[in-house]
C-alpha cells in the first residue's frame, strides 16, 4: 500500500475544504451532482474517444498501482541472479532448467530459457530489450490517459460553467432558479481544475515513474542474463548490478 498517495489525496482535498470553511463558506456548497456529472463524464468520454481500446483498458488497470504499486525488489533480484550465475558455472547452463520452471517472473523466465537454449549474449540482449521497449511504450501510453484527463477536465469545467450561466440568463425573471445555475457554473470550474491538479496529473506522473522503475528492474535482468551467458565471475556480476541501485 502506497501511504504517500493516500496522504497526498487526503491532504490536498482537506486543504481546500478547510480553506473554504475558514473563509466562512459551507462545505455543502462544493457538492453539486450535475457539475460533477458534466466534468467527470465529459472528461472520461473525451479520453475514450482519443484512446485505442487496449490502451484505455490498460490505463484503467494501472490505476491500482497508484495505491498498490507492483513490488520491485532489486536487492532480492540481484541475489537471485548471483545464485543463477553460481549454478551456471558449476553445472552449466542446463543446470538452470529447474530454476526456469520454478521462476514466477515471466520476463526472467524468458531470459533463463534463452540461456538454457544456448543463445548468444548479443541475441539475448536484443530479444529481451525489444520486450522491455514494447512494454514500456505501451504502459507509458496507458499512463498518459490520466495526463490527458488532466488536460481535458479544466476545459470541461468551463463548459459546465457556461451551461450554468446559460441557465442563469434564461431565468433572470425567476430569482428562485438563479441559485442552482450559479452553483453549477462555479462548482463545475472548481471540479475541473481540482480533478486535474489534485488527481489526474499526479496519478499520471506517479504511473510513469513506476513504469520506469519496472523497466529498470528488467534492465537488471537483461544485464544479469548477458553476464551469465558470457561466463563472467559472479563477483563481477554483482558489482555490475549493484550500480543499478545507486
Amino acid at each position: 500500500m502506497d501511504v504517500l498517495s493516500i496522504v497526498g489525496i487526503i491532504l490536498g482535498i482537506s486543504a481546500i475544504l478547510v480553506g473554504q470553511h475558514l473563509e466562512g463558506g459551507h462545505m455543502s456548497a462544493l457538492v453539486n451532482g450535475p457539475a460533477l456529472l458534466i466534468v467527470f463524464g465529459g472528461t472520461i468520454g473525451a479520453v475514450m474517444l482519443q484512446s485505442p481500446l487496449a490502451t484505455f483498458v490498460r490505463g484503467m488497470r494501472l490505476l491500482s498501482w497508484t495505491f498498490v504499486p507492483p513490488k520491485i525488489e532489486n536487492e532480492a533480484l540481484i541475489e537471485k541472479i548471483i545464485a543463477w550465475s553460481h549454478i551456471a558455472r558449476k553445472e552449466g547452463l542446463l543446470g538452470l532448467e529447474n530454476i526456469e520452471e520454478a521462476e514466477k517472473d515471466l520476463f526472467a523466465r524468458k531470459g533463463l530459457q534463452l540461456l538454457i537454449d544456448g543463445s548468444e549474449p548479443e541475441n539475448i540482449r536484443a530479444v529481451m530489450e525489444v520486450d522491455i521497449s514494447t512494454r514500456e511504450h505501451f504502459d507509458i501510453q496507458a499512463a498518459r490517459i490520466y495526463e490527458s484527463m488532466g488536460g481535458y477536465s479544466p476545459t470541461i469545467g468551463i463548459i459546465g460553467a457556461v451551461l450554468g450561466l446559460i441557465q442563469v440568463m434564461g431565468n433572470l425573471s425567476d430569482p428562485s432558479k438563479l441559485g442552482s445555475g450559479i452553483a453549477v457554473a462555479f462548482v463545475a470550474t472548481i471540479y475541473g481544475v481540482g480533478l486535474a491538479n489534485l488527481i489526474f496529473i499526479p496519478i499520471a506522473n506517479k504511473l510513469r515513474n513506476l513504469v520506469h522503475l519496472q523497466s529498470l528492474n528488467r534492465e537488471m535482468i537483461v544485464e544479469g542474463m548477458v553476464a551469465i551467458a558470457e561466463g563472467e565471475n559472479p563477483r563481477n556480476i554483482e558489482t555490475k548490478l549493484m550500480g543499478f541501485l545507486r
